[in-house]
């Protein structure tokens, strides 16, 4: 199954997926697939595995979002388990404009 179609039923069904992005584990729950200057991209938040810049482990933390290049995506898995977000969530990430599936 594509990346694409993996994420896109994860959103609908609120389940976590793994990935791997530019090199780094990510543990993600997703919660928008869309596009910006033509390239398809993910709003997820973090909640384990590594991070360039870094990720706070404190629950809801509002800095574990993280927009990716969906063809940067590798090894992508879903699965069932607690769904993270934090307060500061949006429908409208600035690095989206053109959301095809949302939470």
């Amino acid at each position: 199954m594509a990346a694409y179609d993996i994420i896109e039923n994860a959103i609908r069904n609120k389940q976590q997926i793994t990935a791997i992005y530019r090199g780094r584990e990510r543990r993600l729950c997703p919660h928008i697939l869309g596009r910006k200057n033509g390239r398809e991209r993910l709003f997820a938040y973090q909640f384990a595995g590594s991070s360039r810049s870094g990720l706070d482990y404190k629950s809801g933390s509002p800095s574990n979002w993280r927009c990716m290049f969906l063809d940067e995506l590798e090894n992508v898995e879903s699965k069932d388990g607690d769904w993270y977000t934090a307060e500061n969530y949006t429908r409208t990430p600035r690095c989206i404009d053109t959301i095809y599936v949302a939470v």
